[in-house]
């Protein structure tokens, strides 16, 4: 069972009732209860989930349990070779990326991977890519272009690492990069923020024709916590920071950055990682087809004339009130 979150309480005093039961000899009336609390359990998740607030959202996208790129390689992908190295500097683990077959169609697979025990976190450096991470992944997309094969990424970070050598490497140069090459490369590129996309350490890998965000990801400039403890000073009022930022993806989708929600199974991904896999399938497979019939030049044009677009034609933005005085816009 995955790790219930602190507004599912409700749903843990339930599933602490099945779990006595079920440790009890078992008759056909406890039985009977217990099928009855499992359906009452499964109606309150998914109440709970219709009405969640941005910060619950943000709660759910870093679930520790919810679904990883390389999770979705295994359950949507075959045959898939992973590509290491930028050949400049090193293997950043933060970012995954590969050749694979989707449907039979070859494609090029790009991803973060944050890990999910203390191990594979610290491998993977909790998903902070650095700049080595980023030319890795612009590589294969040159390669995923040089074979007319078309590029799946797969967006979940906090941000891109802001330690000290990865300035000194040129993270800011690397992510720049990747914008101006990926808006230019001339196979489809479909974007699926999976998890946290969290400022440019996600956007460095995040332009392409269709920009898609499963039900309960969340996609802003800065963290939260970030943001609160910039414009107010205190951490603590992360809750209204994630109010005033957007970061859902009904949000998104109402400003135009992005194109699509991708519906989870009741209680998130991470409660039906093979639920969550099929839906995400099923978009991808008509996203694909429909950017497969378009010619080099309608595919670029449409995919600059995307993002120039936003922020424009009466995209509203969102004030916040900054403690000590003023407003400031986001």
């Amino acid at each position: 069972m995955a790790e219930l979150l602190d507004f599912e309480e409700p749903v843990a005093v339930l599933l602490k009732e099945i779990e006595a039961l079920s440790l009890m000899p078992q008759t056909p009336e406890r039985q009977a209860a217990i099928a009855q609390l499992e359906a009452r359990a499964a109606e309150l998740r998914a109440e709970i989930y219709r009405n969640l607030k941005p910060w619950q959202r943000v709660q759910v996208a870093r679930h520790p349990n919810r679904p990883s790129m390389l999770d979705y390689v295994e359950l949507l992908f075959t045959e898939f070779t992973e590509i290491h190295g930028d050949r400049r500097f090193a293997d950043d683990k933060a970012i995954v990326t590969g050749f694979a077959f989707f449907h039979g169609e070859p494609v090029a697979v790009v991803g973060h991977q944050k890990g999910r025990d203390t191990k594979s976190k610290i491998y993977r450096n909790f998903g902070y890519a650095k700049p080595e991470g980023y030319r890795k992944a612009l590589r294969v997309m040159k390669l995923a272009e040089k074979f007319n094969r078309p590029v799946i990424v797969f967006v979940d970070t906090p941000a891109a690492y802001p330690g000290i050598e990865s300035e000194e490497r040129g993270v800011a140069e690397a992510i720049a990069l990747n914008l101006r090459e990926m808006a230019l490369l001339e196979v489809p590129i479909v974007i699926l923020v999976s998890g946290e996309g969290g400022s440019g350490g996600a956007l460095g890998i995040a332009v392409g024709d269709r920009v898609l965000m499963q039900e309960f990801s969340v996609y802003s400039v800065i963290p939260p916590e970030g943001c609160a403890a910039i414009l107010w000073r205190d951490a603590a009022r992360k809750v209204e920071a994630a109010e005033a930022l957007k970061v859902t993806a009904p949000d998104l989708l109402e400003l135009g950055i992005i194109d699509e929600i991708v519906p989870e199974p009741p209680g998130g991904a991470h409660q039906d990682p093979k639920a969550a896999a099929a839906r995400v399938d099923e978009v991808l497979v008509r996203h694909l087809r429909e950017l497969r019939d378009l010619d080099v030049p309608t595919l670029l044009d449409r995919r600059y004339a995307k993002f120039r677009s936003m922020g424009r034609e009466g995209q509203a933005f969102t004030t916040v009130t900054v403690a000590g005085g003023g407003d400031q816009a986001g």
